[in-house]
């Protein structure tokens, strides 16, 4: 297969690489010239019955006469470019880069394009797309168009450089738009110029690398109680969050068969000359499981990237003040990641959604053994589904066995909408299927 599938790949390349580069060296008006000239080179041959020739002779001129202006452009420039910490992926994203002109002209005409990291895949990546989108073409069914390309990191509009005097500096006010969450990466900024008859443009290249965060995208959420009350902890706050031992202290008392060692006064035993121990108060708050499925076959699945989203949504909307949240999903390994009361913050949590990636060589019982093992701490559990088959309806069937309040969302392409809520049925409040395309919708919907 990979005798077939690798010229095909190296074919890509050079594709991508052509269009990249046209698109950045040709105006549009220079890529009408560009292609009435292959059109005219067609057609000329034919001298009888054609004057194509002669459109192939003025068209080719004028692109010779652009190259040549490209080559008397000479500028120097050094960059400065203020980008935000994070950005919201579908959310544009507003930044400025700062232009000095180093030379001791003043520099007019210019245009400032961002050169991104090359977004193309390595040949494995590419390869196990192809193979995902095949296994996703259903027969006898009317396409719907080939959707956006998977690894495109973002789209970025050129923008005006006011005139830049010499030694001088100016400010440059650019937008993004991030198309998938992750790290965005910046490799270099581009100063253009276009020739006198606005065909070709020449190029000024200031290495400037950097990187922002894009953060998943978040949906409206409509006032809902979430599922769960009030539960005991044992340790408090500092053992729920794995950071220790050290629950809250109350006061002193003798010692009584069975106190841990650990918690024994030393410095009042000195005094009195017995055992005093430590006495904490038992700790009771809201603590809610945010499970997130990432078992999936298909590495950029937009079921997955909307299943993050959502639980991107949730983990924004429920209260932390009061309460504790527990991020739970497995990648290379099974994570829980708490937040909430002072343990950590909203803002961490979204960075690691950020970064989360589908898992292809492991079981979901993995998922299940982490969620089983921790469910019972939690006062409710959120699961955000891929896939509603017998692994995930056993899955909800064993929580809901421990009496648990549960919140079940499966993230499903339109044309599976339609699924049996199985053991949730007699909860359907409890249980929703969100369609690609109407995620919002869907969610504005829960009460």
């Amino acid at each position: 297969m990979n005798i077939v599938l690798r010229p095909l790949y190296r074919l890509y390349r050079l594709i991508s690489t052509a269009r990249h580069w046209g698109g950045q060296r040709f105006t549009p008006a220079g890529l009408a010239v560009l292609c009435a000239l292959v059109a005219a080179g067609i057609m000329g041959p034919d001298t009888d019955n054609n004057v194509a020739y002669q459109a192939f002779a003025l068209l080719l001129c004028l692109l010779a006469v652009a190259t040549v202006f490209n080559w008397t452009f000479r500028g120097t420039f050094s960059a400065l470019r203020h980008l935000p910490r994070f950005g919201t992926a579908g959310c544009p994203l507003v930044y400025t880069v700062v232009i000095k002109n180093l030379t001791r002209k003043n520099q007019t005409g210019l245009m400032l394009i961002e050169d991104l990291a090359d977004p193309r895949p390595s040949f494995q990546d590419w390869r196990a797309a192809q193979a995902a989108e095949r296994k996703q073409l259903r027969s006898f069914r009317v396409s719907a168009g080939r959707r956006r390309n998977p690894f495109k990191r973002a789209t970025v509009k050129d923008a005006a450089v006011p005139p830049a005097p010499p030694q001088g500096q100016v400010e440059v006010r650019l937008e993004l738009t991030p198309l998938r969450r992750g790290v965005l990466r910046f490799n270099a900024v581009r100063l253009a110029r276009p020739d006198p008859l606005g065909l070709l443009r020449a190029f000024a290249k200031v290495p400037l690398a950097q990187t922002t965060l894009i953060l998943p995208r978040r949906y409206r959420l409509p006032p809902i109680s979430f599922p769960g009350t009030l539960k005991y902890q044992d340790g408090g706050v500092a053992l729920a969050s794995n950071v220790g031992q050290s629950e809250e202290f109350v006061a002193l008392r003798d010692y009584r068969h069975g106190d841990p060692m650990r918690h024994i006064h030393w410095r009042s035993w000195a005094k009195t000359g017995k055992p005093v121990v430590k006495e904490f108060e038992d700790e009771f708050f809201v603590r809610h499981a945010l499970v997130l499925d990432t078992f999936t076959d298909y590495p950029h699945s937009e079921i997955f990237e909307e299943a993050v989203s959502v639980a991107a949504s949730f983990a924004c909307a429920i209260q932390t003040q009061e309460s504790l949240l527990d991020l739970l999903f497995v990648g290379p390994e099974s994570f829980c990641f708490t937040a909430g009361r002072g343990v950590a913050h909203i803002e961490q949590m979204l960075e690691i959604l950020a970064s989360v990636r589908t898992c292809a060589d492991q079981r979901f019982s993995t998922l299940e053994r982490l969620v089983l093992d921790h469910i019972t701490a939690v006062s409710g559990c959120i699961c955000v589904l891929l896939d509603w088959n017998e692994h995930r309806r056993n899955f909800v069937e064993k929580i809901k066995r421990l009496n648990i309040p549960l919140l079940v969302l499966v993230i499903v392409a339109p044309d599976d909408a339609s699924l049996d809520p199985g053991p949730m049925r007699d909860e359907p409040g409890q249980f929703r299927v969100l369609e690609l395309g109407q995620i919002e919708q869907g969610l504005l919907k829960l009460s």
